[in-house]
């Protein structure tokens, strides 16, 4: 807690909408376990399952975990200071995150407009881990208006697992290898391989080094959807969502990777793609603009053309829906 006690921090209100969900009850779980403190409150379609979390999570508070857990309807939303979305229709198999582009858009636009609604009076930060993450992104903050800088994607696991494929290349504990990746979440990432650091110093891989490495981080996915289990990154979702809570209520500039429109950063406007920020309370303080090299800026392109194009998929289906309601 950076040497802070517990009274000299403001409680931060945290709503999941999706509490009942895997990784939304992971991430309630692991802020009750931090030590800054957190009301955290849980909102979800299924109300038994709601509920049979809540009364779980509520033994983590005899056993020393800090402030509340509760459940509520989304109206909570209105007054939280940071909103985690991880509703999301069930996990099904599948090569794409994409495929979810329609049931996931819905759950999204409900939240969006409870939130535009609200108007100014609402000034949290609205975290999305619901996938795809990049394009939902660029559709709220086109459809609500709310500042750039509060509309954020979780993208954290991206740049994990390159640095576990790393680490088993080399031989290294993950904590202790240096890797970015940068741009769509999903077939259309970039991964930094010009700024890979093992132990502190530089690394520059060799082309069967980044292909192991890149092969690890781009097949996870489709490896772990493939068992069939029904379930997604629960703990390292839950873990790293939580840890992003706490750089944006808490933190003092920590540098994360994460989903916020660009407007000129890298050259790229109008679209939501995970770039290096600083995090603070306001939700991105500022978006660092790293040097890339050619092909990584190129791909970095390629992928803001993807998320455009998923985004302008979105805008077609609610003009047909609100075509064939009138």
């Amino acid at each position: 807690m950076n040497g802070k006690s517990m009274a000299e921090y403001q409680v931060c209100k945290v709503v999941i909408i999706g509490g009942g969900g895997g990784v939304g009850s992971s991430v309630a779980f692991n802020l009750l376990l931090r030590g800054e403190p957190y009301d955290v409150v849980l909102v979800d379609s299924n109300p038994n399952m709601l509920t049979s979390h809540v009364m779980d999570l509520e033994q983590t508070l005899a056993l020393g975990a800090t402030r509340s857990v509760r459940g509520a309807a989304e109206i909570e939303a209105l007054d939280a200071d940071i909103v985690v979305v991880s509703a999301s229709v069930p996990l099904r198999l599948n090569g794409s995150r994409l495929v979810f582009l329609q049931d996931n858009t819905a759950i999204i636009n409900r939240i969006s407009d409870l939130l535009t609604k609200a108007g100014p009076d609402w000034n949290g930060v609205l975290l999305i881990v619901t996938n795809p993450v990049d394009p939902l992104c660029t559709w709220v903050q086109q459809r609500t208006g709310i500042g750039r800088q509060r509309i954020l994607g979780y993208t954290l696991n991206d740049s994990l697992r390159l640095r576990t494929g790393i680490g088993q290349v080399f031989d290294v504990s993950p904590q202790n290898i240096d890797a970015w990746v940068i741009g769509d979440h999903g077939d259309y990432c970039v991964p930094l391989f010009s700024r890979v650091r093992v132990n502190g110093a530089p690394v520059a891989l060799t082309a069967e080094e980044r292909r192991k490495a890149e092969e690890f981080m781009r097949t996870w996915y489709v490896r772990h959807v493939s068992l069939d289990s029904g379930r997604t990154s629960t703990w390292t979702t839950g873990l790293g969502v939580s840890r992003m809570v706490a750089a944006i209520a808490y933190g003092k500039g920590e540098l994360w990777p994460a989903s916020i429109i660009l407007e000129g950063e890298y050259g790229i406007e109008g679209v939501s793609l995970s770039v290096p920020v600083s995090l603070s309370r306001r939700g991105v303080e500022y978006i660092h603009e790293w040097e890339l090299t050619p092909e990584e800026h190129a791909a970095l392109h390629g992928a803001a053309v993807r998320v455009r194009e998923a985004t302008d998929t979105i805008r077609d289906m609610v003009t047909d829906d609100k075509k064939l309601s009138c």
